[in-house]
């Protein structure tokens, strides 16, 4: 199957936290801007029936689901309500619990990935310079073409994003448009 064959899902990474933790204020309030982004592009993927696939830091609780995930974030204070309010997954939206930093690592994302066809993934979340930098790596390994928009991402600092973004142009060709202009197909 060629790469125009193949469809395109979007991944939403780590949005569902407690910033509980050295620094999480700082990535709390620069998610703030991606949240709208992420949303209105998730809106863009349901319209073409395109795939949504949530996955996130499982925060060492093995025995939950990823709905009793969600539930405790929200549970956890007004960041975590916040983020869980604005980007609550839908009835078709995927979702997958992961253990350490790639989205890739240890999950079924990448049969879920060949289930869908999909051989081309918009990368979303947090932490840009962490998760989705971990995520993108991984993909560009298996031969997935990654795409970051800029204005869907965050880490602690405006800095740590843009040169976690930079790196990922530059070292893989990883292309960082902004969110507007993605084209779910």
């Amino acid at each position: 199957m060629s790469e125009a064959d193949s469809r395109t899902a979007l991944l939403v990474l780590d949005v569902f936290n407690t910033f509980q933790f050295p620094g999480g204020d700082e990535l709390f309030q620069q998610a703030q801007e991606a949240i709208g982004k992420i949303r209105l592009l998730r809106e863009r993927f349901h319209a073409r029936e395109a795939p949504v696939i949530f996955v996130n830091d499982n925060f060492d609780r093995w025995q939950d689901s990823f709905d009793e995930l969600v539930d405790y974030v929200a549970g956890s204070g007004a960041p975590g309500r916040t983020m869980v309010e604005a980007l609550c997954p839908h009835g078709s939206d995927l979702k997958l619990l992961k253990p350490r930093h790639s989205a890739f690592f240890e999950t079924a994302l990448p049969s879920l990935l060949d289930h869908f066809d999909v051989r081309r993934i918009v990368v979303t979340g947090l932490a840009g310079d962490s998760c989705v930098l971990c995520t993108v790596l991984d993909a560009h390994v298996r031969g997935i073409t990654p795409i970051v928009p800029a204005d869907t991402t965050a880490s602690q600092t405006i800095e740590r994003t843009t040169r976690a973004l930079a790196h990922l142009r530059e070292t893989f060709g990883t292309e960082t448009p902004l969110s507007e202009r993605v084209d779910p197909h």
